[in-house]
């Protein structure tokens, strides 16, 4: 039975490339790095990891896709947006969020989101 997610990973090809983009661009802090850079975790309220010792290649049409939930989507998505990183989907409103999607450097999409305030 399964008892909880233990991580979320995403396979890159250029890691400095990918670190600054999610330390930079996104704020995480890295927790752990292991086999000399390999494979570098972050805890921003579940593990979430970068390596380059995964089998598969990196993919915004893959199927796979990480939501980060942030404080501000618009101010986030046009601040990555000016740094370089293309956009899939312009922020749109759904019934519980504000979000967008991004795409890394290494090409894998990442859905930003902001919880809605009940009114």
């Amino acid at each position: 039975m399964i008892t909880r997610i233990a991580f979320t990973l995403y396979p890159v090809v250029d890691m400095a490339r990918a670190r600054k983009f999610y330390e930079e661009g996104l704020g995480l802090v890295p927790t752990s790095d292991f086999v000399a850079g390999q494979w570098v975790e972050y805890e921003p309220g579940g593990m979430f990891v970068l390596t380059t010792m995964a089998k598969a290649s990196p993919s915004a049409d893959s199927g796979g896709n990480i939501a980060f939930e942030v404080e501000d989507v618009v101010s986030l998505t046009e601040s990555l947006r000016s740094s370089g990183a293309k956009v899939l989907q312009e922020v749109m409103d759904t019934l519980a969020f504000r979000m967008s999607i991004v795409v890394d450097p290494e090409g894998n999409a990442v859905t930003l989101c902001q919880q809605k305030v009940a009114e």
